[in-house]
């Protein structure tokens, strides 16, 4: 074994032994306050669950207390298969989740860069380096003016030991952006599934009012006939003729117009799918499907289900940790340094053990003065911690208000759906009537258009209500977070993982 080689492992050794050291001092205080969760308020139950006359709707009804989570992928309990088709595509394909999860990586790295202060930073370094001395005013050197080439290898370390609790709190504050990135992204899916749910009702509510105008167009055409019959043999006058093409052409422009609407949300859904609107489209098929069953639960747990509840409160832990950080600035700071390596002016005996040069030492370091900086820098911290605070709890409150708005809307629309059911029955009477007397001459032509357009437009209505409705029961869906829970987002050793995945 050379003298060099004997060397080298010593520094080896050395290294290890300070590094040991070091790492006893990682006991030391933590510096910063201890995190605790902001207390939000909470009601025991939702305001419109305890309406008495909730439970007496139809069409919708709330789930048992016991069923109070989705199971599987929450698009499913609507029971249709085109739209579960266009949802396993949106987490591949949207352009807004692949952004969020780019930016969940990024904040992962951020996680591991943190953690690299917990260990000591080596370097290797070698210098071959040929120069020339100055002669001028040096009459004593033998070698004066003669050029010269250094050979040098050196091998540094540096070490900070983690006294106050610096480094820990910044790898803290590290993860709990991560895990509110996390969390984003899952906010970002969920409302882009919500948002494809949204517009795939809305589409399939317009292919329902395509049908039912142009199941009016035809019964528009069917008057027409009839009244150019009654008109040829003289029992009714052209003007009753005119009104009834006037009727007709008024159905054919408002089902023409409603192309745009429906094509605009088709273009929407192509969107969401990362595609472009020429690449994409859906057949014709009316609204068929009605509200599901919706597992509510307690409000209490609405803080453990919304992503976006979950990135807000650890947006507050990660200001708390930075107080930590801030705080530390106060304490000295510790540096351990170790040098060793080989010098000389001979190739031949560079790697020599006379060549050897090493120095071992810690420098400690105290900011005396710095004109205000770090109580300022506190004060900026915990400034930042009382507004994330805030927004924590405006989060939670909107997030009760969207529960309570939707629920609320269910509730009346469920009403308003019997009552507009009611409407159009005595409506489609009500035609009847007025047809019949207008075919015995009893009632000019004008009673007959009056109780199309107020039939007309009552089964438009009842249309619109039941879009309503459906989008409503995907927006309760998506304000009680969709089935996702806290418990799924990553954890600090998940995320310094080599390969973690985002949760789904």
């Amino acid at each position: 074994m050379t003298d060099s080689t004997v060397f080298l492992r010593r520094i080896q050794r050395a290294t290890l032994t300070a590094s040991m050291a070091s790492l006893l001092l990682l006991g030391g205080c933590a510096v910063g306050p201890k995190y605790v969760r902001p207390a939000v308020q909470s009601a025991p139950a939702y305001k419109e669950l305890t309406l008495s006359e909730y439970d007496q709707t139809d069409g919708w009804k709330v789930a048992q207390p016991k069923d109070d989570a989705f199971r599987g992928k929450w698009w499913e309990i609507f029971g249709d298969p085109q739209l579960n088709a266009l949802e396993e595509q949106v987490s591949v394909s949207n352009q807004n989740v692949a952004a969020a999860t780019a930016n969940f990586l990024a904040a992962r790295a951020l996680v591991k860069q943190a953690r690299s202060s917990y260990f000591p930073t080596v370097t290797t370094s070698v210098a071959i380096a040929n120069s020339r001395t100055s002669s001028a005013g040096n009459q004593y050197s033998a070698t004066q003016g003669s050029p010269a080439t250094y050979y040098s290898m050196s091998h540094d370390a540096s070490y900070v030991p983690d006294l106050w609790g610096k480094i820990r709190n910044n790898v803290k504050s590290s993860a709990y952006n991560a895990q509110a990135t996390a969390a984003d992204l899952e906010n970002v899916r969920l409302t882009a599934q919500a948002d494809l749910a949204v517009y795939y009702y809305q589409l399939r509510s317009y292919d329902s009012l395509k049908r039912l105008y142009d199941g009016t167009v035809a019964a528009y055409k069917e008057y027409l006939d009839l009244t150019r019959a009654r008109f040829e043999t003289g029992i009714d006058s052209d003007e009753s003729v005119a009104q009834a093409e006037t009727q007709l052409e008024t159905a054919q422009a408002q089902a023409t117009d409603l192309g745009i609407f429906r094509a605009q949300y088709e273009h929407a859904i192509a969107l969401l799918l990362g595609k472009t609107p020429s690449a994409f489209s859906l057949p014709l098929e009316p609204l068929k499907t009605s509200p599901p069953a919706i597992p509510i639960g307690l409000p209490s747990q609405l803080l453990e289900r919304r992503p976006d509840i979950a990135a807000a409160e650890r947006l507050v832990a990660q200001a708390n940790a930075q107080i930590g950080i801030a705080k530390a600035a106060y304490f000295p700071a510790l540096t351990l340094n170790a040098s060793a390596g080989f010098n000389s002016s001979s190739l031949l005996s560079w790697l020599s053990w006379p060549s050897r040069y090493w120095s071992v030492g810690p420098t400690l370091a105290q900011t005396v003065f710095d004109g205000g900086l770090r109580k300022a820098t506190v004060e900026q911290y915990r400034a930042i911690y009382d507004q994330e605070t805030a927004n924590y709890r405006e989060t939670v409150l909107t997030a009760f208000q969207q529960v309570e708005d939707n629920l609320a809307s269910m509730r009346i629309l469920s009403q308003e759906i019997q009552q507009q059911d009611a409407a159009v029955r005595s409506a489609e009477r009500n035609l009847a009537l007025a047809t019949e007397r207008y075919k015995l001459g009893i009632d000019p032509y004008l009673n007959v258009i009056t109780a199309q357009t107020t039939l007309l437009s009552n089964r438009t209505t009842e249309t619109n209500l039941r879009m309503k409705q459906m989008t409503a029961s995907v927006q309760l869906i998506e304000a009680l977070g969709g089935g996702w829970d806290s418990s799924r987002l990553p954890s600090q050793k998940q995320l310094v993982a080599r390969t973690p995945q985002p949760m789904h």
